[in-house]
């Protein structure tokens, strides 16, 4: 599901709201979202999961193609952890096959 469709899914669910109301309601809630993560802070929504920042330490790495040594610099990084209910509901429906 990109933005735009689920823009278009909220409109279609409340008849209330305009396509333009729900595309300035997804953009503000991403835009809080992406502000809060940005200064540290973690996110939890009951049900659908939680977003949190991890430290990536750095490390050396290598160059698969000469096999050199190269410093990988250390970074934030978004992270993911999905709630029970979204657990149980993907899980019910994994007999379904996978979008390409």
């Amino acid at each position: 599901m990109t933005r735009s469709d689920l823009v278009a899914e909220l409109a279609a669910r409340f008849v209330q709201l305009t396509q333009r109301d729900a595309e300035f309601a997804v953009k503000a809630i991403l835009d809080a979202m992406n502000d809060a993560m940005a200064s540290g802070n973690r996110i939890e929504i009951r049900g659908f999961g939680s977003f949190s920042v991890n430290q990536r330490l750095p490390r050396m790495g290598r160059n698969p193609r000469s096999g050199e040594s190269v410093a990988i610099p250390g970074k934030r990084v978004a992270h993911f952890k999905p709630g029970k209910a979204l657990r149980l509901a993907v899980d019910q429906h994994a007999d379904l096959p996978c979008a390409p």
